[in-house]
């Protein structure tokens, strides 16, 4: 805010205020569902944001006041499809999940997720059994798996390229218009 100040000839706190004006106005809508859902592939993964609103975060497990923030990405064009309000970091991304309401977005869409998401309808990759070795088309599945989920993650290390991801200093809904701002951009820089 201190360097886009000077760049429009305005103070920090004028740049500060059309921010949290036009912050909920760069809200994603979810992408609508066409004919050929049943072929589309989406990601879905939760990401820790560091908040300093004790409201919206809490003490998780990298040892920071943070907050769960789930974003779906398709995984042919990257793009982000949607992303949830944030919930305290120290939520599992299972419970996180089901409590977002991204589910309804996604009928009759494959969605892959991590391990974290078992039994949650997701698509995730098989589990070693005590005293049992996965079968060898168990661990072909798993490799795919993983080269295909990397793709959220590399979303997310760009997503996070925006100073406001990695320390949020937004009360109340701040965080979540920030992320869906940011997912905004994102999808229209690859879109351009």
């Amino acid at each position: 805010m201190r360097q886009l100040g000077p760049l429009f000839g305005v103070s920090s706190s004028t740049v500060c205020r059309v921010i949290q004006r036009l912050g909920p106005l760069l809200a994603l809508e979810p992408v609508s569902r066409s004919a050929d859902a049943s072929t589309r592939l989406w990601i879905v993964d939760g990401t820790l944001v560091p908040v300093r609103d004790r409201g919206v975060g809490a003490s998780s497990r990298n040892y920071r006041f943070s907050a769960n923030v789930q974003v779906i990405v398709d995984a042919e064009t990257r793009l982000v499809v949607a992303a949830a309000r944030p919930v305290p970091g120290n939520t599992a991304d299972a419970r996180a999940w089901r409590d977002s309401g991204l589910a309804e977005h996604c009928h009759g869409v494959t969605v892959l997720g991590d391990g974290a998401y078992i039994n949650t309808g997701l698509v995730v990759p098989h589990r070693k059994r005590p005293g049992r070795a996965l079968l060898k088309g168990e661990e072909e599945d798993n490799a795919a798996h993983r080269k295909v989920r990397a793709r959220v993650e590399h979303v997310f290390s760009r997503m996070k390229n925006h100073k406001i991801l990695r320390d949020c200093r937004q009360r109340g809904d701040g965080l979540h218009h920030a992320v869906q701002a940011v997912a905004r951009m994102h999808t229209l820089a690859l879109a351009a």
